[in-house]
């Protein structure tokens, strides 16, 4: 019997420095060992006014579907982006329907970047890097060895997924990147 294929691929990075954050992705979408598509959308912008970046890894109608209930979220608690992914992680933690959503999300706002999974966990790291996929890990050594050299917060993103890239066959250096500028540098 043979092995079901399965989507892979993606490469989220989000980058925090300075007076930016920014969220990166790649466009490739494979199965098995075809690459489907390389231009695909996996950062969007969602909120009243577009103020919250999130970036997607997964299963695509899994993604969207945690994506409109982060949305709906967000409407009940506008401008408190942690409460919003508290509440979803919560759902998406005890809700059977839910629970079986393959996806993960990286969402950064001007004041905070988060994880999500569907452990439950809402991570929020030390260091202002995320990065979620198949190139994640890859993407993440890359922009945290970048992240002392005088670059901006973009500029790192841009290298990192380009290096990701080059090392991860589910990444391509198709990349769509979303940027917010900061009031006060932190």
């Amino acid at each position: 019997m043979s092995e079901q294929q399965s989507w892979h691929g993606t490469t989220i990075l989000s980058v925090r420095k300075g007076n930016e954050v920014v969220v990166a992705g790649d466009g490739q979408v494979s199965l098995g060992p075809t690459v489907i598509k390389g231009n695909a959308r996996k950062v969007r912008r969602i909120g009243q006014k577009g103020e919250i970046m999130v970036g997607f890894a997964g299963a695509t109608a899994d993604a969207f579907t945690l994506l409109e209930r982060l949305e709906a979220k967000l409407d009940r608690h506008p401008g408190q982006t942690m409460r919003a992914c508290v509440e979803l992680a919560k759902d998406w933690r005890t809700d059977r329907y839910l629970r079986k959503l393959e996806a993960m999300m990286a969402v950064a706002d001007k004041d905070v970047s988060l994880v999500l999974t569907g452990q439950g966990d809402v991570l929020e790291p030390e260091d202002g890097i995320i990065a979620i996929g198949s190139g994640g890990n890859y993407a993440l050594s890359a922009a945290r060895a970048l992240i002392d050299m005088d670059m901006t917060a973009e500029e790192i993103a841009r290298k990192a997924m380009a290096i990701a890239g080059e090392i991860c066959v589910y990444t391509n250096g198709n990349v769509l990147l979303e940027k917010i500028e900061l009031e006060d540098a932190k």
